[in-house]
């Protein structure tokens, strides 16, 4: 079984239904791993995807904020979720393909402006989101499994355009990034994307404050899909799809692709 997967931190469903619709209809994944759809699932736009070829949904709505959606070709078994951090926000959900292999979706907490969890309780909040995976898939190591979603860290030095000067900026401080690391650690995931695109600068989200986001090329790549040892050697094709980011009214955060032949 081949199928294709994508994640994208949509920041808002209802708002760009069109182009959700225009990805699938132009680059078509099997399985489409959505983030901040913001909105409760009873008015979550599915007739727009069921008539796309995609009549199998898993998720957890919030209305105004946070959310995780799995679309998808494929039949899907919901597997349930998990509040990390006891926050009662919707930022996690699991769904399991035919073939064995379970998706989870992930949402993790952006942590504010101040990287400091004593000024700032959303940067705690983001701590203690981390330290929960870490110790979840520590008590029970994940197989056959995908983990994706808009993470907020970038970890490595070329997942964004200055590692010097953001090294203070939330979403590459050393503590997030070794809070990331213990929870994949944790779990033996592997960074598909890094696997298959292991040099070079890599981005996934361009700030709405700029001006010229594609001239300007200040970006970091805040989007990931990993997977479990098990599997991860199946995983080819792995792509950013940048030009999302110059769509009409886009989303700051741009799609992650990856194959898995299984």
């Amino acid at each position: 079984m081949s199928f294709t997967l994508a994640t994208w931190n949509i920041n808002s469903v209802r708002l760009r239904e069109g182009l959700v619709a225009k990805l699938l209809s132009d680059d078509a994944p099997d399985v489409l791993c959505l983030q901040e759809i913001k909105t409760p699932i009873d008015k979550f736009p599915r007739e727009v995807f069921d008539a796309l070829g995609y009549r199998h949904l898993v998720a957890r709505g919030q209305k105004g904020y946070n959310g995780v959606a799995i679309l998808s070709k494929l039949p899907l078994e919901d597997a349930g979720d998990r509040d990390y951090a006891t926050l009662g926000h919707a930022r996690h959900v699991a769904a399991r393909l035919e073939n064995g292999v379970t998706i989870h979706n992930f949402y993790v907490p952006a942590g504010g402006d101040i990287p400091d969890r004593e000024q700032n309780v959303k940067f705690g909040q983001k701590l203690d989101f981390l330290t929960e995976m870490r110790d979840v898939f520590h008590a029970d190591r994940p197989e056959r499994a995908i983990l994706v979603g808009d993470l907020n860290i970038a970890p490595r030095e070329d997942d964004v355009w200055d590692h010097k000067k953001l090294l203070k900026i939330v979403s590459h401080t050393p503590i997030e990034v070794e809070h990331l690391a213990a929870a994949q650690d944790a779990g033996k995931w592997v960074d598909v994307t890094r696997q298959d695109i292991p040099e070079g600068k890599l981005y996934s989200w361009w700030s709405y404050r700029a001006a010229d986001w594609d001239g300007a090329d200040k970006g970091r790549r805040l989007d990931h899909i990993w997977a479990t040892p098990d599997i991860s050697g199946a995983a080819q094709g792995s792509r950013i799809l940048r030009d999302a980011r110059g769509w009409t009214q886009p989303s700051d955060h741009v799609p992650v692709f990856a194959t898995f032949d299984l």
